[in-house]
């Protein structure tokens, strides 16, 4: 991972979008504080296959979001 001030963002920015294309993450930083990471873009397509692994790795939820939310909603306080 590369790091640069915006200073440094501003005068190299074609030389950090060919790390980034290169597949190197890039954090820009200001005062020391990180504000913005450049990465390479994604299309939704080219995740399908990350996201149907999360999914798969999930365990059954046997009620609904809503129906946890409402029995949490009614439940007794305590």
């Amino acid at each position: 991972m590369v790091q640069v001030t915006v200073a440094e963002a501003k005068t190299q920015l074609s030389s950090l979008l060919d790390a980034v294309e290169a597949g190197e993450a890039v954090v820009i930083t200001r005062r020391g504080k990180p504000i913005a990471e450049l990465v390479s873009r994604f299309t939704v397509r080219d995740l399908l296959p990350q996201l149907e692994t999360l999914r798969a790795s999930l365990p059954e939820q046997l009620s609904s979001g809503v129906e946890t939310i409402q029995a949490l909603r009614d439940e007794p306080s305590a």
